[in-house]
């Protein structure tokens, strides 16, 4: 975190604004500050206010960062701002996690409260988890990829959680064709999927292995590319989802899908049979 010039000195003249996502930035966090009442901070209400929300100055006390500081942050001046001001900001203005998400994307930081990336290692018992449910279950690392799954699982996804192959759930439904045979509506569930990846890859695009594996199958599929390339964006939904299964026909489940506390860059995905 950048610390404001004392008075008197050379540098008091502050920064020139900046209309970068600095300013983006400023904006979020100004509107945050506006709508969050004293009392919602545990603050008297004091006299009349001229602005609505908190002030500035109660913000930064908060934060326990410099009031320079934090006006300049607001208005958009190009100061940096470390992870951990950001994330004491965050809790003043009791953002929600998606504010929360969306703050540390503007300033270009990663999240300190999000897990470590280098942290490979699922824990044991969600992945045992799995074995314990009565239905189709798997684990999903931050790529996609299986990490544990149940023989209801391997007996419905022919041709992924089968065999010997790829454990990618992405290249399975892009370019495995057993895939196209399995999944009903294949067209819109495939697109769905690109739309969801994108929204759940925003925080680690720039990883390694996500970039590798975006790269690889906008080459290895255009169905991939045009849907990666419509810039469509959606949450991770549940719901129904139909299957044309070799040995069983048409069946029907109910998707849904958890996070844990801790580690929400893993999913269990659990499919309830209608």
């Amino acid at each position: 975190m950048t610390t404001p010039p004392s008075a008197g000195s050379s540098s008091d003249h502050p920064p020139p604004l900046d209309a970068t996502p600095a300013r983006a930035l400023g904006d979020f966090i100004r509107a945050h500050r506006e709508r969050l009442s004293p009392q919602a901070v545990g603050l008297p209400p004091g006299p009349r206010r001229r602005t609505p929300g908190l002030r500035r100055e109660e913000v930064a006390q908060l934060c326990g960062v410099s009031p320079t500081w934090y006006t300049w942050i607001e208005q958009g001046r190009p100061v940096s701002a470390s992870a951990d001001a950001l994330a004491r900001i965050a809790v003043a203005l009791q953002l929600s996690r998606a504010e929360r998400a969306y703050l540390f994307e503007l300033a270009a930081q990663r999240d300190p409260a999000e897990p470590d990336p280098t942290a490979a290692d699922a824990p044991a018992t969600l992945l045992e988890t799995v074995q314990l449910v009565n239905a189709p279950a798997y684990v999903l690392d931050r790529q996609w990829n299986a990490l544990a799954w149940n023989g209801r699982a391997a007996d419905l996804f022919v041709g992924w959680l089968d065999g010997t192959h790829d454990r990618n759930l992405l290249r399975y439904t892009f370019t495995e064709p057993a895939a196209r045979e399995l999944i009903v509506d294949w067209e819109i569930r495939a697109r769905r999927l690109a739309a969801e990846f994108r929204a759940d890859s925003i925080r680690h695009l720039s990883d390694a292995p996500t970039r590798g594996l975006i790269d690889s199958l906008a080459a290895a599929s255009d169905a991939f590319a045009r849907f990666w390339a419509s810039q469509d964006v959606g949450g991770r939904e549940g719901g129904r989802r139909e299957f044309n299964h070799p040995r069983e026909g048409r069946v029907v489940y109910d998707q849904i899908t958890f996070k844990p506390a801790h580690r929400e860059d893993l999913k269990l995905v659990v499919l309830v049979r209608e």
